[in-house]
């Protein structure tokens, strides 16, 4: 059999395991673990806002609370493998395209890149804290920032480097939340099972979640654009600090539980997405 044909023999065989039952689940699996996290996330916030939470709101702080659950090693190698499920569905869509019409053109391919590089981050963060490397999931997201934001301003044009970053995440979560305030999620759910108070619950998880994220993304991005300007990585902020940010406003803790309330909203309906998402 020559090259040629063995490499379309591969390709074909990638294809039918791209479209398979098997990657379908994970990607479900996947979009449940990340459900998981953001709820707790959007509890922890809830606490702090009301002046009983101890432990952080971020990634940490969320997988700290399974660990301390019946169950809780369980329950975060289920996880992390979700999370994995999540990566590899989407390193699947930059090789074979999206679902959708326009799925593969390579805007959507580059999105899919960004997003596999992003969940296989997350995975690999939560199994090391599963196996029990607490510094690599536990950390403080706040002394990540700063260490990342501190060794990026190091290198040559570091600065602008940090700066650019900081304006890409900030114009990310504008991006997050004005598609979710147009409910550009509809597109990619299977609407046609969606019916009544569901489909209403769904749009509300949809919306506020979607500009709650957004709005702790903006605001993270904020502030990476403010350490490059000033030349201070500690300004710098990882989740935590961020959310804590919005108690600081004149709104008080109310904004800050406004937020939290939105992301554990998201985590509904990331439930949702797992549910009747087009896969």
């Amino acid at each position: 059999m020559s090259a040629w044909a063995l490499t379309r023999r591969g390709r074909r065989t990638a294809r039918r395991a791209s479209d398979s039952s098997a990657l379908e689940a994970a990607a479900r699996w996947g979009f449940a673990a990340r459900g998981v996290l953001y709820v707790l996330v959007g509890v922890l916030a809830l606490r702090i806002a009301f002046g009983q939470g101890t432990q952080e709101a971020d990634r940490g702080g969320a997988l700290a609370e399974v660990a301390a659950r019946p169950l809780g090693s369980f329950l975060l190698w289920a996880l992390g493998i979700g999370l994995v499920g999540m990566a590899l569905w989407r390193l699947s869509e930059v090789f074979f395209g999206a679902a959708g019409p326009d799925g593969h053109k390579p805007r959507k391919r580059l999105l899919s890149l960004a997003r596999f590089l992003f969940y296989g981050f997350v995975a690999y963060t939560v199994l090391s804290f599963a196996a029990g490397s607490r510094g690599s999931g536990s950390g403080s997201s706040d002394k990540q920032s700063d260490d990342v934001t501190a060794r990026a301003m190091e290198l040559p044009a570091g600065q602008w480097i940090v700066g650019l970053a900081g304006l890409a995440i900030a114009v990310s979560g504008v991006w997050i939340a004005s598609r979710a305030a147009l409910r550009k999620y509809h597109k990619h759910l299977k609407m046609g099972e969606l019916r009544g108070r569901t489909r209403r619950a769904v749009d509300v998880a949809g919306v506020a979640g979607g500009v709650a994220r957004g709005a702790v993304f903006a605001v993270l991005g904020g502030f990476a654009v403010k350490a490059a300007v000033d030349y201070e990585p500690d300004k710098a902020k990882g989740i935590d600090d961020t959310l804590r940010s919005f108690a600081d406003t004149p709104v008080g803790p109310w904004l800050l539980a406004l937020i939290a309330v939105g992301l554990a909203l998201f985590g509904v309906f990331s439930f949702a997405m797992a549910r009747w998402r087009r896969i």
